[in-house]
């Protein structure tokens, strides 16, 4: 009995932390507003990096990249 206590507990735990990130960002950004800073993992092709501009770089922001329009697509899946 106490063990499944402790298992049910973990898990409510569990999932009160995971809810937590998803209603924060439950609001898109204003018009005109700016992104929140998003790091991404760099590409592992050295042209792919070249292209970007993030030579040599492990993790990169959105303003790192070398252009003058930067166009993102945010597909929201469930």
């Amino acid at each position: 009995m106490k063990s499944s206590t402790q298992i049910l507990l973990a898990a409510a735990l569990g999932f009160l932390l995971s809810v937590g990130p998803a209603v924060a960002a439950s609001q898109p950004p204003a018009v005109g507003g700016k992104l929140p800073e998003i790091t991404l993992a760099a590409p592992q092709d050295a042209e792919l990096q070249l292209y970007l501009g993030v030579r040599g770089k492990q993790t990169f922001a959105i303003p790192e990249i070398k252009a003058e329009v930067v166009l993102i697509e945010i597909f929201s899946m469930y």
